[in-house]
């Protein structure tokens, strides 16, 4: 399926950021014939990005999961440094890290560029879509697409709205979400959504006992693997989402919603050392030896 604009013709979307998120968020949308402009804040990041995201396209063709060529998929992949190159995008996804400061400003440049019809949408997993929204001219025309990691293969993706959202706009996102072959739920605008919020009591209680030696991250894991049917233990899933991303998402939980969210002291120590997860090779598990 080819994700189409309403009104006809192929979606062109833009990406605001090339890391694992938005690098995901642009393979998403190439699998589905769209065309895709991700832009960087320099060259070395977007020469970066355009080999994540290829060497990902690739994988893809390996597993059969596209029927497109690996040609045809790159010929649809544009890469820049200069934002403006968004003018002519019906879509732009900012994707760059979790900070309220630096997303705010990000969509500000994004929305000072763009089609007055374009939709501009936020991949934060836990900032307020109303704060975000506050500076922007057009918040009608703005709302969050929480994607998941790792991107392609996940099947969920999160619509937040914000007050100021419009119905048709929401249902141009649901339309694109199913386009995908992801399933969209809607969330109204607060503290974590649904998934962040339900998603870290889990994760930080889970840290919790570890820190307290109740028992090893393996078999915490796999206490909600095989007594709840969890696809994947709150452990590994915060080591595959990122330990200073879930801090970050902790901190302001902790700031909007209170001491349930508080941070482990764990949790701040990992992240100091630099124990990042997956993308560092430790965290709660050893990740150049699995």
């Amino acid at each position: 399926m080819r994700v189409e604009f309403l009104n006809g013709g192929d979606l062109k979307v833009g990406v605001l950021g090339g890391g694992r998120m938005g690098a995901g968020i642009a393979h998403a949308f190439l699998l589905v014939g769209s065309e895709v402009l991700v832009v960087e804040r320099d060259q070395e990041a977007a020469d970066a990005a355009a080999l994540r995201i290829r060497e990902n396209v690739e994988r893809s063709i390996e597993r059969g999961t596209t029927h497109v060529s690996a040609d045809e998929l790159n010929a649809a992949l544009r890469l820049g440094t200069d934002i403006a190159r968004f003018a002519d995008c019906d879509l732009v996804i900012e994707a760059v890290p979790e900070d309220r400061g630096l997303k705010t400003d990000a969509l500000a440049r994004i929305e000072s560029v763009i089609a007055p019809t374009a939709m501009l949408a936020s991949n934060t997993s836990s900032i307020s879509i109303d704060a975000l929204a506050a500076s922007l001219a057009r918040p009608e025309q703005f709302l969050g697409l929480h994607f998941f990691n790792p991107v392609p293969a996940s099947a969920l993706v999160e619509i937040v709205t914000g007050a100021a959202t419009e119905p048709a706009v929401i249902a141009q996102a649901r339309g694109w979400v199913e386009a995908l072959g992801k399933t969209p739920i809607v969330v109204r605008d607060s503290p974590g959504f649904a998934s962040s919020r339900l998603g870290l009591v889990l994760a930080l209680e889970a840290i919790r006992m570890l820190d307290a030696g109740v028992a090893s991250a393996k078999d915490i894991d796999t206490a909600m693997e095989l007594g709840y049917r969890h696809p994947m233990g709150p452990l590994r899933t915060t080591d595959i989402v990122g330990l200073d991303v879930r801090l970050g998402i902790t901190e302001e939980l902790h700031a909007t919603l209170g001491e349930r969210f508080a941070p482990p002291a764990l949790l701040r120590q990992m992240v100091a050392d630099g124990k990042l997860g997956r993308k560092s090779g430790e965290g709660f598990y050893r990740w150049d030896a699995t």
